[in-house]
């Protein structure tokens, strides 16, 4: 394998883990303020897919952009209010339970509404412009991916740092009872949450189906999947951790694909996490927790 060929499966591999970063940032997210694995944000990933199609017909593309992350904002906080709010006190299993049915609502509601065939994505010809550099071809949203993830990463890690509403999801995800007898609305920092991660599984989803060309109503399932491995990889409720999962889990799958081996980086991805689970179970920069007794 040739330098420039090396260099071209890094790139789309840095460019697909900036995708599957985004939402693996949903997870975790959910995860330190709930401590529930969110099922279903894969199928909210895939509803973006269809809305960014049905908008695409009707509107110009900045204007179609804007209406898939408003749609995937109420549909990530509508699904919190249906199906998990009523949950809260709840055992977390029921929630778990609830976050399943979510998912194969989701998938079969997209089935009956737009059909199990694959519909084409709509091009938007500002992501798909060619560039080379140094020998290097790609589209341009291969090089936007990983630089637009980490903006959004710095971003997000200045609200939660330096706002109001940033203290509060960090008091809610310590202590969650706490938090709501000193006064901080616990339903608003939630639903804040879930629109965090539902924005930024449309934006991964853009970038994602971009390249891929087509969406079906089961194509959240295995990058769900993955991200909720890059999750745990990183150490679910880290968000950087999340964000390294994701990149590392992007090139490794490139990479297996590169040297022939795309049958098995799937079970790769579950390998990862069999092995993660078996010998650092806290992920890469996840903190040990200690119950209290």
């Amino acid at each position: 394998m040739s330098l420039t060929t090396f260099l071209q499966h890094c790139l789309t591999g840095i460019s697909l883990g900036g995708s599957y970063a985004l939402i693996a940032i949903g997870y975790t997210m959910v995860y330190g303020i709930l401590r529930l694995i969110n099922f279903a944000h894969g199928d909210i990933f895939m509803m973006a897919g269809y809305f960014m199609i049905f908008a695409m017909a009707s509107f110009p593309w900045p204007v179609a952009i804007i209406i898939t992350l408003v749609g995937t904002l109420i549909l990530g906080v509508a699904i919190e209010k249906a199906a998990y709010k009523p949950l809260r006190k709840a055992p977390r299993m029921s929630i778990m339970i609830s976050a399943i049915g979510v998912s194969y609502l989701l998938q079969n509601l997209a089935t009956y509404l737009f059909t199990a065939l694959p519909r084409a994505y709509p091009e938007i010809p500002f992501l798909k412009q060619i560039f080379n550099i140094g020998g290097v071809s790609a589209s341009l949203v291969t090089f936007l991916t990983p630089v637009l993830t980490v903006l959004l990463v710095i971003g997000l890690m200045m609200l939660i740092n330096h706002t109001k509403t940033g203290m509060a999801m960090r008091a809610v995800s310590r202590d969650f009872e706490t938090s709501q007898i000193m006064g901080i609305k616990i339903n608003r920092i939630i639903s804040i949450t879930f629109a965090i991660g539902s924005v930024l599984a449309a934006v991964g989803s853009i970038l994602y189906f971009t390249d891929r060309m087509s969406v079906n109503p089961f194509s959240g399932t295995m990058p769900g999947l993955k991200c909720f491995v890059a999750a745990v990889l990183g150490g679910i409720g880290s968000i950087p951790g999340a964000v390294v999962g994701g990149f590392l889990i992007g090139i490794c799958e490139t990479m297996l694909t590169a040297f022939g081996y795309s049958t098995f980086s799937d079970a790769f991805t579950f390998l990862v996490l069999i092995l993660i689970l078996l010998f650092r179970p806290t992920g890469l920069f996840g903190e040990k927790s200690t119950d209290k007794v």
